[in-house]
C-alpha cells in the first residue's frame, strides 16, 4: 500500500502548478517502473488530489489490469480545515505574549459569528478511523495469497499523518509486528516512536506492505506491517523547478515546452 501527499493547502480546492503536475507524472512513471500494478486508488476529491491520483493510473502498461481502475474519490480525505484561517496570512506573535498570533486572534475573535476555528486533531483522526473502516480494512481481510491488492490513497500531508496512526490503532500494537525493511530509516537518529514518521514532501510517499491475519485463521493473530519507503523522494530526482510557471496553475489546453523542440513528421 502506498499513501502519497500532494502537499498543503487545506480545504481549498485548489489546482495543481506547474511543478506539481511534473512531479505527479514523475511519481507515476517512477512507481511503474517498480512493477507496482495497482487494484484500488483512493483520492481525496480536492483536485490535485485527484489530478495525482490519476497520474499514477496514466503512468500504468497499456494492457495491465490497472488500466481498468478508476480513482475513488472521497472527501473525508481532504486535507485539514484550517477554518478561518483558510489563506490568510499568518498572524505573527504579538510582542510580549507567550501565545502564537494565531492563538491570539483566535482569543479576541472566537465569539465573532463568521468565525470558524481550525479543524482538531479528534476530528482528523475520526475522518480517518472511518475512511479505514470503510474501505482499507474490508480489502485486507479479503486479501488472499492468490488475490493480493495493491492500493494507493493520495492525500494531504497533516491528513496523512493522522491516517498512518489510524493504520496502526487498526492493527492493534499488541497482536502487530512493524518492521523496517533493510536500509529504510526513521528520524534523525535516537529513538523515533512509529506514530511519528516526519513530514512529507510533495509528492512525497509512504510504501507498506501489510497483512492482517483472520482472528478465525489463528487464536492470537500476529498482523504484519513492513515499513519499505518513508517520504519516498526518487522520482524527483534530476527534475528542475520550471522558472516563472512552476507555481503557476497548470492548464491542461497549455502545450507542453517539449513540443515546441519536436520535429513534425513528413509523409
Amino acid at each position: 500500500m502506498s499513501l502519497k501527499s500532494t502537499g498543503s493547502a487545506g480545504f481549498r480546492d485548489s489546482a495543481l502548478t506547474v511543478q506539481g503536475v511534473l512531479q505527479a507524472e514523475r511519481l507515476g512513471q517512477h512507481l511503474a517502473a517498480l512493477r507496482i500494478r495497482y487494484t484500488h486508488v483512493f483520492a481525496s476529491d480536492l483536485q490535485r488530489a485527484v489530478k495525482t491520483a490519476e497520474a499514477l493510473l496514466a503512468a500504468q502498461p497499456q494492457g495491465s489490469d490497472s488500466q481498468a481502475v478508476t480513482v475513488q474519490r472521497k472527501p473525508g480525505l481532504r486535507e485539514q480545515d484550517f477554518g478561518f484561517y483558510e489563506g490568510k496570512p499568518f498572524y505573527a506573535r504579538q510582542y510580549g505574549s507567550k501565545k502564537s498570533g494565531k492563538d491570539n486572534h483566535r482569543s479576541e475573535h472566537r465569539e465573532d459569528p463568521d468565525f470558524k476555528d481550525v479543524e482538531s486533531k479528534e476530528s482528523m483522526a475520526a475522518r480517518t478511523t472511518s475512511f479505514i473502516d470503510e474501505y482499507l480494512k474490508p480489502l485486507l481481510i479479503a486479501e488472499s495469497a492468490e488475490q493480493q491488492r495493491a492500493v494507493a490513497i493520495v492525500s494531504h500531508g497533516n491528513l496523512l499523518s493522522h491516517l498512518w496512526r489510524s493504520i496502526l490503532g487498526m492493527f492493534g500494537t499488541n497482536r502487530t509486528t512493524v518492521a523496517l525493511a533493510a536500509g529504510v530509516s526513521i528520524g534523525n537518529g535516537g529513538v523515533t516512536p512509529l506514530e511519528y514518521l516526519g513530514g512529507w514532501s510533495n509528492t512525497g510517499y509512504l510504501e507498506l506492505d501489510m497483512t492482517m491475519v483472520s482472528v478465525k485463521e489463528e487464536a492470537s493473530p500476529r498482523n504484519k506491517i513492513i515499513i519499505k519507503t518513508v517520504n519516498g523522494k526518487d522520482h524527483l530526482k534530476g527534475l528542475k523547478r520550471a522558472r516563472g510557471v512552476g507555481s503557476s496553475q497548470y492548464d491542461e489546453g497549455q502545450k507542453k515546452i517539449e513540443s515546441f523542440f519536436k520535429k513534425t513528421k513528413t509523409a
